[in-house]
């Protein structure tokens, strides 16, 4: 049997055991999700077409992993007014295996694995579990770059830098024209890894900000 189901305003024709990569869900990998929205579903030439949905049809599947497409790179320039404008975009995307296609309002067979314990928080000793638990929330938080102290500049000045961009800068402790201006070849790598910026838009920004440091 298959299935018509939409989601991330697409459409998907998708059997049983399908691998299917759509636009971000919520979900854990091995969570159960359900596709309420089935515009089709059959086996062979029995076809029954929803209006815009199929009653009572859904579609269940596995979440396998969740992750980022290839960046994509916007450029914009307007000629004879020195304007130029590059920005770099990686959708979010959700990995997905079809487990059923389900039909009557029946609800999926398989449910999501409970999470098994930890068996290092389980014989941790008291008082030392809360303190790992916030060094690794610290450590996730950590920004790529410590903010110098002061004031910072207003990054806006720099061409292709708009409120936005500065305030994200800003949370990766880049807050000075001068500290665009020191990055090396390898740290307009890592914030190319890191955020959603292409490293010839960093290293724009790199050459306009040594002018305006001077």
């Amino acid at each position: 049997m298959f299935a018509v189901i939409k989601t991330g305003g697409k459409q998907y024709r998708v059997v049983a055991d399908d691998l299917l990569e759509v636009e971000r869900l919520a979900g854990e990998p091995g969570e159960i999700i359900q596709f309420p929205h089935v515009l089709a579903l059959g086996e062979g030439a029995d076809v029954t077409i929803g209006a815009p949905f199929v009653d009572g049809a859904s579609v269940a599947a596995e979440v396998v992993e969740q992750n980022r497409g290839p960046k994509v790179i916007a450029f914009k320039k307007r000629r004879r007014q020195n304007s130029r404008r590059k920005r770099g975009h990686r959708q979010l995307l959700t990995t997905v295996r079809i487990s059923e296609i389900l039909t009557g309002g029946a609800k999926p067979s398989k449910k999501a694995p409970k999470p098994a314990p930890k068996k290092a928080e389980a014989e941790a000793k008291p008082g030392k579990a809360e303190p790992a638990k916030a060094e690794a929330g610290e450590a996730a938080a950590a920004p790529l770059f410590t903010a110098p102290e002061g004031a910072g500049d207003d990054l806006t000045k720099i061409k292709g830098i708009g409120p936005v961009a500065a305030r994200q800068l800003g949370e990766q402790g880049i807050t000075t024209f001068a500290q665009i201006a020191g990055l090396s070849d390898a740290d307009v790598a890592r914030i190319d890894d890191a955020m959603p910026f292409s490293a010839e838009q960093i290293a724009d920004w790199r050459e306009q900000a040594k002018a305006l440091a001077g």
